[in-house]
């Protein structure tokens, strides 16, 4: 069997623990952090600082890999006299005053989308998996795409928007889905179908390459992968682990059927969209639709199908105890139902920030020896 190799980025928010803002403090975060050295790097946001791992064999490689980043992340931040956290939006910062990056990649972003490129102040998981081909990347991709609400659901972290609750447990979902080429992607018959595609978008000049192709789970343009970007950035370590275990062992069970010759349906990306609403809406309170059964299954009930439907995998994997994280999730409720129930304690959203770096930090530490 192919490695199946794994990668993730992670996308944290710079604060000031005084105000409790964010802040636009990028190139002294970098300089402090030289340590990860290409691992780290600025985003359009210059409050924004994104974090990846190396490539990783497996799942407790890329653990130790998770763990380490965000200890080296969180003693850099302090060291300057900022704090980070882990979720997929600040709760009352609004875009406006954030500083953008300069640079000539960025102007151009900017340029081309204007006021969405300047308001799109949220903060993602990408998930990296190797796949053998790019023939067998495309068959994985139609097929994974009717997992990616569920990926979202157990993820959700952003209920809150410049002050606001929004009554979403990921408004993130709802900020990025303004840009152009982003949510589920169609179904293509062929690697010539999708190079096609991006071909023609290139040729009329609407892209300059695949890279301003933005699904939930694409080729990636360069690194081979098959990258997965509908999750918030979680903010427990721990869950970050679970959803890349997760997101390996759906991709190596769905390579299994198909070199078994046993295909894995296949529904259309306005389906799957109507469940990844529910999932952003709704988190793992929600109900997602089972279109083969027309019938609405609670998403709680979904979580433990989809542990089933992987359960052959993971112990191959050696990612069993990381892939049952799933059931702590379950039990404790997403980041996004913790900052709700800290804003319903407390009725102050600095308090939801302060919750947030005080679980970003504390979930590295409490595992630094172990992971």
């Amino acid at each position: 069997m192919p490695p199946f190799t794994l990668g993730v980025e992670e996308e944290f928010q710079i604060i000031d623990p005084q105000t409790w803002e964010l802040r636009s403090h990028v190139s002294e975060l970098l300089e402090s952090a030289a340590v990860l050295g290409d691992q780290i790097k600025r985003e359009l946001h210059q409050s924004i600082v994104e974090v990846g791992t190396q490539i990783c064999q497996d799942v407790t490689e890329l653990r130790h890999e998770i763990f380490r980043t965000r200890r080296e992340l969180t003693a850099a931040a302090e060291r300057v006299g900022l704090v980070v956290g882990a979720a997929g939006t600040h709760p009352f910062a609004h875009w406006e005053n954030q500083v953008l990056s300069p640079g000539v990649r960025y102007e151009g972003i900017v340029e081309e989308l204007q006021q969405l490129a300047r308001s799109l102040l949220i903060f993602g998981l990408h998930v990296h998996v190797g796949v053998p081909d790019r023939h067998t990347m495309i068959d994985l991709m139609n097929e994974v795409r009717y997992f990616l609400p569920h990926l979202l659901a157990l993820s959700t972290s952003s209920p809150f928007w410049m002050g606001h609750d929004t009554g979403l447990k990921s408004y993130r979902t709802t900020v990025f889905r303004r840009f152009p080429r982003t949510g589920v992607p169609d179904r293509y018959d062929s690697w010539s179908e999708y190079e096609n595609y991006v071909q023609l978008l290139v040729d009329l000049h609407c892209i300059d390459d695949a890279k301003k192709i933005w699904w939930d789970v694409r080729p990636h343009p360069a690194f081979g992968t098959l990258e997965f970007r509908v999750c918030d950035v979680p903010t427990k370590p721990e869950t970050a682990v679970m959803l890349a275990a997760l997101v390996q062992a759906i991709v190596v069970k769905l390579y299994r059927l198909r070199t078994g010759n046993l295909g894995f349906r296949i529904y259309r990306r306005a389906l799957i969209e109507e469940n990844k609403w529910r999932a952003a809406r709704y988190g793992l309170d929600g109900k997602l639709v089972d279109f083969g059964k027309r019938a609405e299954v609670p998403m709680r009930h979904l979580a433990l199908e989809l542990l089933e439907f992987v359960d052959d995998v993971v112990d191959e994997l050696g990612s069993r105890r990381e892939v049952e994280y799933v059931h702590t999730v379950l039990r404790e409720g997403t980041s996004a139902d913790r900052q709700l129930e800290v804003f319903r304690r407390t009725g102050d959203l600095r308090a939801v920030v302060q919750h947030v770096v005080a679980e970003t930090r504390a979930g590295v530490e409490r595992a630094g020896a172990t992971a």
